[in-house]
């Protein structure tokens, strides 16, 4: 036997009785037979070979598993019914059809698989990489004790998107390796030239891949790509390896944030920053990197508090945080903050967000925390250059004293 994460539509195409999704919105585990195993690859489209273990008059077939549609009394139930005595989750179905011809009644259900998984854990990328790679000590030559601390912050890298996939594009900009890798470099000479501190911050507020196997986290439309999933996943990884071994010779502490649960990126980001993680902690010992899987994720540095998210989920959201603060969002933050003792724990709160394409810092539309909007690294997609504008792209450096800051947007 061994463990699966199956789509509510696979379990039950294998007789499985529905489990309910764990607290991170995955897939949940089943545990698969060797036949079972063969009938799901068939069913995911992929061609097996099977070699007969028993001699042709051996054979019996398996009776199909059926969730009967009668009920205890001998009625046929409606779908609610249905859904409720079989533990099926109603809002994800998005067809559904009565099979009554049949010996036993049942309904045949096609469910909304809106989410993509990637198991990290099935690879233990720790052991991997502690075969090839030995710590390294650094040591930093200057020291700067001007701040307390620098925050690097740059969001929505979209590697992988194709800007001009159609040759038509109001705006054509290359967005390849070569581009990527460009910016990243420039996001290193910036850092260095605005250095004011030993410690240095690095959040990844989401986006940073475009999408896998060319879609969204939710499937639900088809995104221009100019690099298949490995090379994404290669040069997603260069990216971020070149910004620490060039920074990591400036700054005697690094932490990197990243933010891992958004509408483009999803659980392949996880499974590429999980890789990042290991490699740059086992490489370095004055690194240390989180990977962050809730919508919304904070930490504290000194007197200061970073409340910090991509501005939309893998799933869920269907409208997220605005450019613009409201009294939505201000009680939705306010009740993330009062939740977890923010108020009482620090004496500045900052909310930081990505998806919007835009920078803008708010100071003043609310009276407790300041709303921060971060702007995208990667050049404007076809479609929002035709649906709005060209944009600016960049990232930006932040230094701290205290509870003061200094900000300093570079747009590329």
């Amino acid at each position: 036997m061994i463990r699966r994460r199956l789509s509510n539509s696979e379990a039950i195409h294998l007789g499985f009785v529905i489990k309910s999704k764990g607290s991170d919105n995955r897939n949940p585990r089943y545990y698969v037979s060797e036949d079972d195993e063969i009938k799901l690859q068939k069913f995911r489209g992929v061609k097996v070979e099977v070699k007969s273990k028993s001699k042709s008059n051996e054979y019996k077939p398996k009776k199909e598993f059926v969730l009967s549609a009668w009920n205890s009394k001998g009625h046929m139930m409606e779908i609610d019914e249905y859904c409720k005595v079989y533990n099926l989750p109603r809002n994800d179905i998005s067809s559904y059809k009565l099979v009554s011809h049949t010996g036993t009644p049942f309904y045949n259900i096609v469910f909304k698989e809106n989410t993509i998984e990637i198991a990290k854990e099935e690879i233990d990328f720790d052991s991997i990489v502690s075969k090839y790679i030995k710590p390294i000590k650094v040591e930093v030559d200057k020291k700067y004790n001007l701040f307390d601390f620098d925050v690097l912050t740059y969001s929505d890298v979209h590697i992988g998107m194709d800007t001009n996939s159609k040759n038509n594009s109001m705006y054509s900009v290359l967005w390849n390796e070569e581009e990527v890798m460009k910016a990243s470099n420039e996001i290193v000479s910036k850092v260095i030239q605005n250095q004011s501190s030993d410690l240095l911050i690095v959040d990844d507020l989401g986006d940073l891949l475009d999408g896998f196997n060319g879609k969204t986290t939710r499937g639900g439309h088809d995104l221009p790509q100019n690099m298949t999933n490995t090379e994404v996943f290669d040069c997603a990884l260069r990216f971020k390896m070149n910004i620490l071994d060039k920074l990591v010779h400036h700054y005697n502490r690094i932490e990197f944030n990243n933010i891992t649960n958004d509408n483009h990126s999803g659980d392949f980001a996880y499974f590429l920053n999980s890789a990042f993680k290991s490699l740059a902690e086992q490489k370095y010992e004055k690194i240390s990197v989180n990977n962050y899987r809730d919508f919304i994720n904070h930490y504290f540095v000194n007197d200061v508090c970073f409340v910090i998210t991509h501005g939309k989920d893998d799933s869920t959201l269907k409208f997220g945080f605005k450019p613009h603060l409201d009294t939505k969002q201000i009680e939705k933050i306010d009740q993330y903050c009062k939740h977890n003792d923010i108020y009482k724990k620090s004496k500045k709160i900052i909310f930081k967000k990505g998806d919007s394409h835009q920078t803008l810092f708010d100071m003043a539309g609310s009276d407790d925390f300041y709303y921060y909007n971060y702007p995208a690294l990667s050049p404007s997609s076809q479609w929002v250059q035709n649906n709005f504008k060209k944009g600016r792209r960049g990232f930006v450096i932040e230094s701290f004293i205290g509870t003061e800051n200094t900000i300093k947007p570079i747009f590329l």
